[in-house]
């Protein structure tokens, strides 16, 4: 396998770790599972794996992990500031379990993961709104990261 080969599938890899940190996210908030249940059923029954017939993509395992246990430990951090990117009279309580969980992981990339740029994040979450989403829900992903982006690098800017 040629080394652009390599960035590639590292790059599906990382893409795959996203949409099932944000399914596990989901599944941890509707069925009121627990971090390390939903942990250990993915890494040992999805990623990679074929589940109700269609096989899951290979996965990105420790970023996975990283994504999910940081958004966990993080969300009482993460949801206030998601809250203020929101439109006016949007809760993020009362949105999407989805969507919820899709905008708490870019949030935490965007202000935890400095070591992946920011478009990036943005950019892939964007396309896994997309994959549950056909209407606004994709636009608002992209405005509501975007925001937090600008804003948290403005607050970082200002006090250095």
């Amino acid at each position: 396998m040629s080394n652009a080969d390599q960035q590639i599938s590292a790059k599906n890899r990382r893409s795959s770790a996203r949409l099932a940190a944000v399914q596990a996210l989901y599944q941890m908030d509707v069925a009121q599972t627990d971090l390390d249940e939903v942990m250990k059923e993915f890494v040992s029954f999805r990623l990679g794996k074929e589940v109700e017939g269609e096989h899951m993509s290979k996965a990105d395992t420790a970023f996975f992990q990283d994504l999910l246990a940081g958004i966990v430990e993080k969300q009482r951090e993460l949801d206030p500031i998601i809250d203020t990117h929101l439109a006016s009279k949007w809760r993020l309580n009362r949105i999407d379990s989805t969507l919820r969980a899709i905008l708490r992981a870019g949030a935490y990339e965007l202000t935890s993961r400095k070591d992946i740029p920011h478009a990036v994040v943005i950019s892939e979450y964007v396309d896994v709104a997309h994959a549950f989403f056909e209407k606004d829900e994709p636009k608002v992903v992209n405005a509501v990261l975007q925001n937090i982006w600008k804003t948290e690098n403005a607050v970082k800017d200002t006090s250095e």
